[in-house]
């Protein structure tokens, strides 16, 4: 209980520090709440519609997560273009003329407050507040902002699907072109190596296998002309000769040929005599067998002489071994010719059965490529009309779109400022800062004011404390003096803050000031 009583006696001594302090934080808390301006908040929602056709029916092509869909929106909503777009048609902040364009979008933003919620299986909403100084600038920055949303993400849509379906025909045409390019070159090699194409090499296979047996019929039937036309000139060959040797059985032997009887003679009269293995026998056989060979190899070559000479006489003297001879002859000179074509034929099938495995690399290669091209093409041309059904269901807005949950509304009373609070506040900050001030001071007075404060720094036990004993003149001296502080503190703190609010500066404008300082806002 003393140590109250001297709490209290301490307070009361420091009592004009705490009402300074004290009634300098509630006159201005007071000032403030009475000077700050009035702000209302409009709100609207927004959700995030989903598609109305079914994608087993029609696939849209502008599809985007709902809440990626909602950030999209959200930034760019806080452009500095939009914001300034906005401020320039209507008053959007508070003494906007008097605000560079860098403080009117600093000073939109903090007033805006988007709140987005979604989750699985639940909608995806944004909440969209705006703190304006009048009701009508509340709703109609909120209408630009729905106007914004609802115009870019119509226009986003379309858009989407609109460059989708451009880009897919694009495509189209650039596969088509190809097509016809590669269709083109495919034409230009099968035309420029018409008889080498694999498609025709079982015809030319064929083809080549009745040539060779023509060719091998060809030359069995010269061969088989030419031995008719040799048998012909054989036959008339053996008439002369048979006529040829009965002239020549009637003209004189020759000596050769009498020396041969002769020998012969000599050789029979000494087989009367001599046996076989008798040496003068054996020499005579001998002489026999030179003489035969001599008379031999004269006959053959007199016989050929007759035959050349003879064949040419009997196709000169007979008109028809001639006759037949020149048919032979002719018949040959025409087998051989078509034989000679035929053989070209042959070479050339071959020539061009050689080159078609290589010819059947590169065709195929190029048929690859337009396989390849073509099942592109096939692919853009299911996808364009994908995008083309896309498109159509954007235009008609039968596709995810943001649509009004929460119009804007004109709001009646305003949010803010909670002019009680911000007294309340103010006076609450004002005692604890005049208690604190108080408590400071006192800390830092380390002078003894009692008997226990002499014992604790002299160790020192006081026989007796006797305190300053005032006068009744100096009593009602010190209460008068303390009376003329608290009501200069009263009338003096109040008076200082009106002059500053007056002559200076605002006190809202102070307030806000030290608030921006710290990045805080009302």
């Amino acid at each position: 209980m003393t140590d109250l009583s001297y709490y209290a006696s301490r307070f009361a001594r420091r009592f004009p520090w705490f009402l300074i302090v004290a009634m300098s934080v509630t006159t201005f808390a007071v000032g403030l709440a009475m000077t700050l301006p009035p702000v209302y908040r409009g709100e609207f929602r927004v959700v995030v519609e989903s598609k109305q056709i079914p994608d087993r029916l029609a696939e849209s092509t502008a599809y985007t997560p709902a809440p990626e869909q909602l950030q999209l929106i959200e930034q760019r909503l806080l452009t500095r273009g939009n914001l300034l777009d906005i401020a320039a048609t209507l008053t959007a902040v508070r003494d906007q003329e008097d605000l560079t364009p860098g403080e009117i979008v600093s000073a939109m933003r903090a007033n805006t407050t988007l709140r987005r919620s979604s989750g699985r299986d639940l909608a995806a909403v944004m909440k969209i507040t705006y703190d304006a100084p009048t009701p009508e600038a509340a709703s109609a920055v909120l209408n630009a902002y729905l106007t914004f949303i609802l115009q870019r993400d119509a226009e986003r849509r379309t858009e989407r699907a609109v460059s989708t379906l451009e880009f897919f025909e694009q495509q189209v045409a650039r596969l088509g072109e190809e097509l016809e390019k590669k269709s083109a070159q495919i034409l230009a090699f099968k035309t420029s190596n018409s008889d080498n194409l694999p498609e025709t090499l079982d015809f030319r296979m064929s083809r080549l296998a009745r040539l060779e047996e023509r060719v091998s019929r060809g030359e069995a039937e010269i061969a088989d002309r030419q031995t008719q036309r040799d048998q012909v000139i054989r036959m008339a060959e053996l008439a002369d000769r048979l006529e040829s040797s009965a002239a020549m059985g009637r003209r004189q032997i020759s000596p050769r040929e009498a020396r041969l009887e002769k020998v012969h003679a000599e050789l029979d009269a000494a087989l009367t005599v001599y046996s076989e293995q008798s040496p003068q026998v054996q020499r005579l056989r001998s002489h026999i067998a030179q003489i035969e060979g001599t008379l031999d190899a004269e006959a053959a070559v007199r016989a050929r002489e007759i035959a050349s000479a003879t064949g040419a006489e009997t196709a000169a003297s007979d008109p028809l071994v001639a006759m037949q001879v020149r048919e032979f002859d002719d018949e040959i000179s025409i087998l051989s010719t078509r034989n000679a074509e035929l053989e070209a034929e042959v070479t050339a099938l071959q020539a061009s059965i050689a080159r078609t495995p290589a010819n059947r690399i590169v065709l195929d290669g190029l048929l690859r490529d337009l396989r390849n091209i073509q099942d592109q093409y096939n692919t853009a041309v299911d996808r364009v009309s994908r995008a083309s059904t896309g498109e159509r269901i954007e235009l008609l807005s039968h596709g995810q779109r943001i649509t009004v949950v929460e119009p804007p509304v004109e709001p009646t009373k305003p949010v803010k400022p909670n002019r009680f609070r911000l007294v309340l506040a103010g006076l609450a900050a004002g005692i604890a800062a005049g208690l604190g001030l108080v408590f400071l001071i006192e800390s830092i007075n380390r002078s003894p004011r009692r008997p226990d404060d002499i014992v604790a720094q002299f160790d020192v036990m006081p026989i007796a404390t006797i305190p300053y004993i005032r006068s009744r003149q100096q009593a009602v001296a010190d209460r008068g003096a303390k009376l003329l502080t608290i009501l200069a503190i009263l009338v003096g703190v109040p008076a200082v803050l009106y002059l500053v609010h007056d002559r200076y500066i605002p006190l809202e404008v102070a307030a806000q000031t030290f608030l921006d300082r710290f990045g805080m806002h009302w």
